[in-house]
């Protein structure tokens, strides 16, 4: 489980990964002080990546970081089309997904990355699966733009 998690909280914190190392060590060590509040509402998983969530939004708040509206995509944060090494393949999919307001971000990582299902997903970002959806819909959409942008640059 612990790969997953810090994969998930990685990819939320923008490829930082001492502050992903960080958080999943918080939220593995506030899993196991609440353990005997576990009620197996859920399964033991979600439980764990809903707080790994929670240590993020708290950590975001404790920032006062804001993101950026996707509406203003600028040349700056758009990479060079023309990277030719195989290890910045990806690179263009990385920058769309820190552009995305975090429930997207976090929706998208958990149902494409971590294979989760619209509920437990719901479950762990304690929103509606309706919203979940609505996130994912939102996210792909700004996704598309964004790489449509990256491309045509």
């Amino acid at each position: 489980m612990q790969e997953p998690l810090r994969r998930f909280l990685l990819v939320l914190c923008e490829g930082d990964a001492a502050s992903a190392d960080d958080l999943a060590q918080e939220a593995l060590v506030s899993a196991y002080v609440a353990s005997g509040t576990f009620r197996g509402a859920s399964s033991f998983r979600t439980w764990v990546f809903r707080i790994a969530y929670h240590c993020f939004i708290d950590r975001l708040r404790a920032r006062k970081i804001r993101t950026e509206p996707l509406d203003t995509f600028s040349e700056e944060t758009l990479p060079a089309p023309d990277l030719s090494d195989g290890g910045f393949r990806h690179e263009a999919l990385y920058q769309a997904l820190r552009q995305l307001p975090d429930k997207e971000r976090a929706a998208l990582l958990l149902f494409y990355m971590e294979d989760r299902p619209v509920k437990e997903i719901a479950s762990i970002l304690e929103i509606p699966a309706g919203s979940v959806r609505a996130y994912l819909t939102r996210g792909r959409r700004h996704i598309k733009a964004y790489l449509e942008k990256w491309k045509t640059r």
